[in-house]
């Protein structure tokens, strides 16, 4: 959930983009498609080797997620 109001960490809806890891994308795929979640880029395994999907929510924010780890 983002808040919304003012200060400095305010954020306004639908500029928002967050990477979210987790070690089951499918089964979060198959959730997200299931709640009829607007599907931006589908499940897929990037060349990195990361597998995961993008979607956005009502507000227009993008949310991917995968199972990617930075070092």
């Amino acid at each position: 959930m983002f808040g919304s109001g003012e200060g400095e960490f305010s954020v306004k809806p639908g500029n928002a983009s967050l990477y979210v890891v987790t070690e089951a994308p499918d089964a979060l795929f198959e959730r997200a498609t299931a709640a009829d979640a607007e599907v931006v880029r589908g499940l897929k395994d990037e060349d990195y080797g990361s597998r995961g999907f993008t979607v956005r929510d009502p507000e227009g924010n993008l949310w991917s997620f995968g199972t990617y780890r930075g070092t």
